[in-house]
């Protein structure tokens, strides 16, 4: 390997390197150094660095990354807060390098790092873009990894993907890939921060084919630590599906909103139903009905649409202040279009439908600009 000197010194100056893993972590930090050493073990004569990108992890993650950093150059890490999410992570990673090349991986051991090498020399020979790592290809498996009940899930995701969005990949749900960095500079600003997939999420906005190559690898089980996969991360998923199928028309963020107001409809007529059945007045009730819907909506799309900005302590109260405050208004809004749509129109769903639309748009609009703003 060729060490260079600065222009009139001595000092010795190490080339960059022409891979750079990335690997997001949340409360990962027995994973770190048996990744490490894995990674040592499996490349070599590669000049590589791993990249961990932390979200705040409460363990002590970040500080077994900078031990590991302080003996051996080829390890960064990169401290999250309050940002969370694992597409933001790895897209973080990704654009903090200056390598060439560019890979993602899991931090929890179940993506075998023996492949990296033969990912790297496909990249070599000029004629590809992306090597995705494939659990269902011939050659992979993921018996190892997943039950049956996750087996089928990830099945059933592949599938969608397929349908919906015409990736011609058998494992668009892959965490495990690599490519060249001038393709993520090219596509980063399309990407949703949000989501849980950022593969699926790359191919599907990429304004040119790429030129993809797959390699079988059998996905391990997990060594330390616990799964990320909750029914929040299902829902990210479904909802990338629906952004990219409308051609981005459709944020992630937004369709979640709608659902969590669509669910706060039913938390209202059945708080509403059962206040009237106990006996309350219309009017008391309904007013109740009204705030029990409006903490819901609040209290789930903190903890689930705006997760990465969610508020915390006192700011959860003064957030749902202001919450109520813009909703508000977006009840004046709403009713104010859906009155001239009748005038117009005298369609009553039709009205209802617009009111409900621009209501919902002005909640989200000024929801994410002031309740949940980016800090």
């Amino acid at each position: 390997m060729p060490i260079f000197t600065r222009e009139g010194t001595d000092t010795p100056v190490q080339p960059g390197p022409e891979l750079t893993v990335v690997v997001p972590t949340l409360n990962e930090r027995a994973n770190i150094p048996l990744l490490v050493e894995r990674m040592a073990e499996a490349i070599i004569g590669i000049n590589w660095e791993i990249v961990f990108v932390d979200d705040d992890s409460k363990d002590g993650t970040i500080q077994a990354v900078r031990s590991l950093a302080n003996a051996d150059h080829r390890v960064r890490g990169l401290r999250r807060i309050v940002r969370r999410g694992l597409a933001g992570a790895c897209l973080e990673g990704m654009l903090s390098s200056s390598a060439p090349i560019v890979a993602v991986m899991d931090a929890d051991l179940q993506h075998d790092e023996k492949c990296l090498p033969e990912m790297f020399r496909l990249l070599g020979a000029g004629d590809t873009d992306l090597v995705v790592a494939t659990r269902y290809d011939a050659g992979g498996s993921a018996s190892d990894g997943f039950g049956d009940f996750r087996a089928r899930g990830s099945k059933l995701a592949v599938r969608l993907a397929k349908s919906l969005l015409k990736i011609e990949l058998s494992d668009p749900m892959s965490g495990f890939f690599m490519l060249r960095r001038e393709i993520v500079d090219e596509i980063a600003p399309r990407l949703s921060q949000q989501g849980f997939k950022i593969l699926l999420d790359m191919v599907a906005s990429s304004q040119r084919p790429l030129r993809i190559r797959e390699i079988p690898y059998r996905f391990g089980q997990r060594l330390h630590g616990e799964s990320k996969l909750d029914a929040t991360v299902v829902l990210e998923y479904l909802g990338l599906l629906v952004a990219k199928a409308s051609g981005d028309l459709v944020s992630t963020r937004f369709l979640a909103f709608g659902m969590v107001g669509s669910a706060g409809v039913i938390v209202h007529l059945a708080t509403l139903r059962l206040l009237l059945v106990n006996g309350l007045t219309f009017t008391p009730a309904q007013t109740a009905a009204m705030f029990t819907a409006m903490a819901f909506n609040y209290t789930v799309n903190n903890s689930l649409t705006y997760r990465d900005r969610r508020r915390r302590g006192w700011r959860f109260f003064t957030g749902l202040g202001m919450f109520a405050a813009l909703c508000s208004f977006g009840v004046v809004a709403g009713v104010g279009v859906s009155s001239v749509f009748y005038q117009s129109e005298p369609r009553w769903w039709l009205a209802g439908l617009a009111g409900a639309a621009v209501g919902a748009a002005w909640n989200y609009v000024t929801n994410s600009a002031v309740t949940w703003r980016s800090r």
